[in-house]
């Protein structure tokens, strides 16, 4: 059976990459678990078709207040530990098809870390797109928001290159029907253009409830902006 994982990883990431071959698939395979329950919870649960579907990293999974933070949208929350583009553009079909939702949002913040295995900011919008791509598949007519990466005191010293990779997002998204992105750097950086140390959890990395709140507030301002010209899907 990991064989299997391991040469389907393979396989995407070449497609997805051509000029890239990620040197550790297991990597991607380590997440199947946390897959499954989400299949799970599919099988189990009940969710409008007017849904916003939020998928990623940390981020999104430790965002205890979601539901509340986003009412009366309804949510489905999918997010798992340390998910990277390159793991979540293979697994995009079972985290995301199983859903008729009213809109997609995104956020996937370990691409670049600051470790040897980091991948460039070009490698990162590549998988970028080849996500969208995955998920266009099945809804072409989706509105699709992408998060931009914020900037953390923990991964302060790699934000020239989370930046750029964010600027190569934010391009292509600007380019493309119906998918947006979300800045939210703007409110996460102090007067001296440095991370706001009080908005993050002891960890440097995490977003603490005052984080989360600002997040919210930019978040939703976007999600209004762009439903509310939206009628509802039957």
């Amino acid at each position: 059976m990991k064989s299997y994982f391991l040469s389907l990883a393979l396989l995407a990431i070449f497609l997805c990459s051509p000029f890239t071959v990620y040197p550790q698939p297991p990597d991607v395979i380590s997440w199947e678990d946390d897959i499954r329950n989400f299949e799970h919870l599919d099988s189990t649960e009940i969710y409008p078709g007017n849904a916003i579907l939020f998928a990623g990293s940390s981020s999104i999974r430790l965002w205890a207040e979601l539901a509340r933070d986003m009412a009366p949208y309804p949510v489905i929350q999918r997010g798992y530990g340390g998910a990277k583009l390159s793991d979540l553009a293979i697994y995009a079909e079972r985290i995301v098809y199983p859903h008729a939702c009213r809109a997609i949002v995104l956020f996937i913040a370990n691409d670049i870390t600051g470790n040897e295995d980091d991948k460039s900011p070009e490698e990162v919008a590549r998988l970028y797109r080849c996500l969208l791509k995955t998920i266009r598949k099945k809804y072409p007519d989706t509105p699709v928001f992408w998060i931009e990466i914020t900037p953390t005191p923990l991964r302060w010293n790699v934000w020239p290159l989370i930046a750029e990779a964010n600027c190569l997002i934010e391009d292509f998204s600007g380019s493309s029907e119906n998918t947006y992105y979300i800045r939210t750097d703007f409110a996460f950086l102090n007067t001296f253009l440095q991370p706001r140390e009080e908005l993050f959890m002891p960890d440097r990395l995490h977003l603490n409830e005052a984080g989360y709140t600002v997040w919210r507030e930019i978040i939703r301002k976007e999600l209004d902006r762009v439903l509310g010209q939206q009628p509802l899907p039957f």
